[in-house]
């Protein structure tokens, strides 16, 4: 690796190749002079034909990657190595060992290798601005050349293909603010910055474009008295031209004055004779300020998305603004045991009729929500009568089957009653002749002959 290396940079083969790989903190990869990194080819390769492009990658390097500097031939994918090599910018890239062949390090020059490193490069790592090798030279070469090795006299000249990488130029001066004066420095950052915030305010969907200018023909009036009225101000200025418009902007929910104004002239030279006479004038006590307006809120736009226009958020605030259609049930007539539901204020005639049937269809349902389409209504008024049918139908089944139970019971007590009586009557008249049984039993026959005894006597 280190032959190969150092006989290319002797044969001049590495001048004017491009940096074309650039990953920060991490490699510098060169070496190709197609600029691609896909071409390139060893020194072998001039000595030896085509079939010596590349030659075997040395397994065991003796140095790894382990600090910034590091150099080391790149492997083609086949454990081969080439031209191509590269150059870290990180610490401790252990998985690089063992498959880029590591032959040196850079002593001097670090500088050089940070501002690379912080270069701006594309999605594909490839530097905007061209990065090349512009001369090698050899200090110290142990190697002996191979015979047949020819040596240049002389650095070659670059060709054009070399040259033309379709970007910025390694010569080519990018610095835009070299030669100007302090204010014109000033007046390009402030006109970057203005477009950066411009980009933003359409990225977020505020301006219909980050290109679109305010008109030149407004002008924008600061520091009002909030007594000053827009007929006022359109006296006043209208001394400079005609005037199209007048507006003090004012809160949307008080109505009161927000202390500025935006009036927009027909001619623009009216307008810049207002700006220039107008500012820092007294008016109404108050020592006002103009300025060219900076407000494309007039300007008609889609929006965010491209859906809506302004008009059509007014039109929706507007809408918003007006009574509601709905109203709650309890503001239309007040009931203890209602609950809030919705209802059409078209249905309050219809509510007022049906409201002893709805607290009895209240009591199963917890919310009812009227709708605004009127066959949802037939088929609700259809369905609520032959409920009602339903209802009354069950009532009397009810009822029926009530007085039938009724006169089962009432007959069944008649029964009873003439049972119990048959049953008392039946057991007096058998506690009758018991008694008189016991009766009989208990005379004995010695008193009845004392009896008749006393008779005669």
């Amino acid at each position: 690796a280190c032959l190969n290396f150092l006989k290319l940079c002797k044969v001049k083969y590495y001048n004017y190749c491009l940096i074309y790989n650039v990953q920060r903190d991490f490699i510098i990869q060169t070496g190709d002079p197609m600029g691609t990194g896909r071409g390139g080819e060893s020194i072998f390769c001039q000595l030896y034909g085509d079939q010596a492009r590349f030659f075997e990658a040395e397994k065991v390097p003796r140095i790894k990657h382990k600090k910034k500097g590091t150099v080391s031939m790149v492997n083609n994918g086949n454990d081969q190595h080439g031209s191509q090599f590269l150059i870290t910018t990180g610490e401790n890239l252990d998985y690089l060992d063992g498959v880029h062949t590591v032959f040196g390090e850079v002593t001097e020059g670090m500088d050089v290798l940070k501002t690379i490193n912080e270069t701006f490069v594309d999605k594909d790592f490839i530097p905007y601005q061209d990065i090349r090798i512009n001369h090698t030279v050899i200090l110290d070469d142990p190697f002996e050349d191979p015979p047949g090795l020819s040596i240049p006299d002389r650095s070659p000249e670059p060709t054009k293909e070399q040259l033309d990488s379709g970007r910025i130029g390694a010569d080519e001066e990018i610095d835009d603010l070299k030669g100007r004066s302090a204010d014109e420095i000033e007046e390009v950052q402030a006109e970057k910055e203005a477009k950066t915030r411009a980009i933003l305010l359409e990225m977020v969907g505020d301006l219909p474009d980050a290109e679109v200018k305010p008109p030149e023909n407004v002008l924008f009036v600061c520091k009002l008295n909030p007594v000053t009225t827009d007929e006022d101000l359109e006296i006043i200025f209208s001394r400079f031209g005609p005037i199209k418009s007048c507006e003090v902007i004012r809160d949307w929910k008080t109505g009161e004055s927000l202390c500025y104004a935006f009036i927009e002239f027909e001619k623009e030279e009216d307008c810049e004779k207002a700006y220039f006479k107008m500012d820092n004038v007294l008016i109404d006590d108050r020592r006002i300020h103009v300025d060219f307006s900076q407000s494309v809120a007039k300007i008609k736009w889609q929006g965010k998305g491209g859906r809506y226009t302004k008009d059509d958020f007014k039109e929706y605030e507007k809408e918003c603004d007006k009574p509601s259609k709905l109203a709650l049930k309890e503001k239309v007539k007040p009931k203890q045991d209602a609950k809030y539901d919705l209802v059409l204020d078209e249905d309050v005639e219809e509510s007022q009729t049906s409201q002893s049937h709805l607290a009895k269809k209240q009591k199963k349902k917890k919310h009812h929500h009227s709708e605004d389409e009127e066959d949802d209504k037939r088929t609700k008024k259809s369905k609520d009568s032959d409920r009602k049918h339903e209802g009354e139908r069950c009532r009397e089944k009810i009822k029926s089957v009530k007085k039938d139970r009724h006169r089962s019971r009432s007959r069944s007590r008649e029964r009873d009653y003439t049972y119990s009586k048959q049953r008392d009557k039946y057991k007096d008249d058998f506690q009758l002749r018991d008694w008189d049984k016991k009766a009989d039993r208990s005379r004995s026959p010695k008193r009845s002959k004392d009896k008749e005894r006393s008779k005669y006597r």
